[in-house]
């Protein structure tokens, strides 16, 4: 046999190296699976005999010791998708003219700066400005527009960052062979960059509603309830939200059974959850349409 082709120790010792560095990303990864399945196994466990089709359809009875959470299981999913009306079309026009349109200048690295600490300011300091800007400047009040916007607002640097590094993942080729055909700079982004980039746009839209279907204290001053026996019928409305009242049930109300808090949670986990599985799937099908 060639010599060039014998196992040498060198190939020994890369393989030994690759097999430690391969089994310590194992590690790693069931790190983080281990925790995440400990709170679901224990939510399933002590608020899982809480669940029943009266408990998500009835309003919270004796002080919010028994019934329902159905005012706050509807005041969460009015709070997410105003949040999203008002994020992801300024998020993504947003991202449009950073990635196609703006230069590189000192006023695009200051956009950006303000972009990331945005990202980084803490959530009661967006529940102080959302008090100061949407409840008492523009006047909406405590209402579910103006928790909404400051969940928007919130949110909206995640909607920015995931779809500027989905557009710019398309490759620049394409660009370019739209633009050697005549099309304008609009139709490049309308009919190829944006198709070829909704996937990972799908991606930020993901997070910030996990994001902001779990959010307490913007909302605690800007909207959301203590109790409200009732349906909000427009944005105008307070309404009651299952973070504030899963904070409510379990700091504030005396009494309390424990499975009920535990079956507030898990509800909210499970709403998290579908909404992240039907955006995933959907963003799995437009991959699978990709021809490249």
């Amino acid at each position: 046999m060639n010599a060039t082709f014998l196992r040498t120790a060198r190939n020994a010792r890369d393989e030994r190296r690759q097999r430690l560095v391969k089994t310590l990303f194992g590690l790693m990864t069931v790190l983080l699976v281990l925790p995440v399945l400990a709170i679901l196994t224990i939510l399933v466990i002590k608020g899982g005999p809480a669940l029943s089709l009266d408990f998500l359809l009835q309003e919270p009875t004796h002080g919010m010791t028994a019934g329902g959470i159905m005012p706050a299981l509807v005041g969460t999913i009015w709070l997410v998708a105003v949040a999203l009306l008002a994020s992801v079309p300024v998020g993504i026009a947003a991202a449009l003219y950073l990635s196609e349109y703006a230069r590189d200048n000192w006023l695009t690295r200051i956009i950006n700066l303000a972009i990331i600490n945005l990202a980084g300011v803490p959530s009661i300091v967006h529940a102080l400005f959302g008090v100061g800007a949407f409840v008492l400047f523009f006047e909406f009040g405590t209402s579910i527009l103006a928790a909404s916007l400051t969940l928007a607002v919130m949110t909206l640097p995640v909607v920015i960052v995931a779809t500027r590094e989905s557009l710019q993942a398309v490759p620049h080729a394409f660009r370019e062979a739209c633009w050697n055909m005549g099309a304008t700079r609009w139709q490049t982004i309308r009919k190829v960059v944006l198709p070829n980039s909704v996937s990972g746009i799908l991606t930020g839209i993901i997070l910030e509603v996990s994001r902001t279907a779990g959010e307490t204290a913007p909302i605690m001053f800007t909207g959301a309830a203590f109790f409200l026996p009732f349906l909000p019928s427009s944005v105008y409305d307070q309404t009651m939200a299952l973070s504030l009242h899963l904070f409510v049930v379990t700091t504030q109300v005396p009494d309390v059974p424990e499975a009920l808090p535990y079956g507030v949670a898990l509800v909210l986990i499970l709403i998290v959850l579908v909404m992240n599985a039907v955006s995933i799937a959907f963003r799995t099908w437009l991959r699978g349409r990709k021809k490249w």
